[in-house]
């Protein structure tokens, strides 16, 4: 197996106001027979950044995930999407080139950011005014990008409330200097609502996961 652990050159950080979509591969989803395909389906229908999210695996089944999805980019001569992990950032820490996305509970983010450096991609997510308030006033390179939402109703968060368009809309109306990204029961159907309401990058899990033909459903977002 591939020595992850060992030093390579840190990946460049993307211009992430020019991705438009952002793909979850959640175990949620995406069962362990799938998940390296499923992978390939969200490159090849051209999601900008991939994470990796395993809310309920333990830290071995996680990274074993993680481990597989690492060999498939170590492998592929074709350009690959910066690479996220959701809230561990003691695993993000033992593989290189692995980015963090974090949630309001999960390390602080100026903690975050002191322990990973300033090579890594390091999101986060905002549910309110206030939040999103706070992650324009840290200081610059914190953060890489921040996400908001839930802005529909979602499956893969049942017991957050939505927070609307009218977040979206307020977010864009404060023209951030970080990218965010919309995100929460967002689907081919409602797409153009939030387009509408200045979101004009989106976060997609279980309408594109669960499609027969994940990379062409990744398509029709990113067009």
């Amino acid at each position: 197996m591939t020595n992850w652990t060992t030093d390579r050159e840190p990946e460049s950080k993307l211009s992430l106001s020019e991705c438009s979509f952002y793909g979850i591969l959640d175990t949620g989803y995406v069962s362990p027979s799938n998940w390296s395909q499923k992978y390939r389906d969200l490159v090849k229908g051209g999601a900008g950044i991939i994470q990796i999210r395993a809310k309920n695996e333990s830290r071995e089944e996680r990274e074993s995930l993680l481990v597989q999805i690492l060999e498939i980019r170590s492998q592929s001569p074709e350009a690959q999407p910066p690479l996220i992990l959701n809230d561990d950032i003691d695993l993000c820490l033992r593989y290189p080139n692995v980015g963090l996305h974090i949630g309001q509970e999960d390390t602080p983010a100026i903690e975050a950011r002191r322990r990973l450096g300033q090579n890594r991609i390091l999101g986060l997510s905002t549910h309110s005014i206030q939040q999103a308030k706070q992650v324009m006033d840290l200081p610059e390179g914190t953060l890489d990008y921040f996400a908001v939402g839930p802005v529909f109703a979602t499956q893969t968060k049942p017991s957050y409330i939505p927070v609307g368009l009218e977040l979206v809309q307020w977010v864009d109306q404060q023209s951030p200097k970080l990218p965010f990204f919309c995100i929460g029961g967002i689907n081919r159907g409602n797409l153009d609502e939030v387009k509408k309401a200045g979101g004009s990058r989106v976060v997609a899990v279980s309408d594109p996961l669960l499609a027969k033909d994940t990379a062409a459903a990744v398509e029709e977002y990113t067009r």
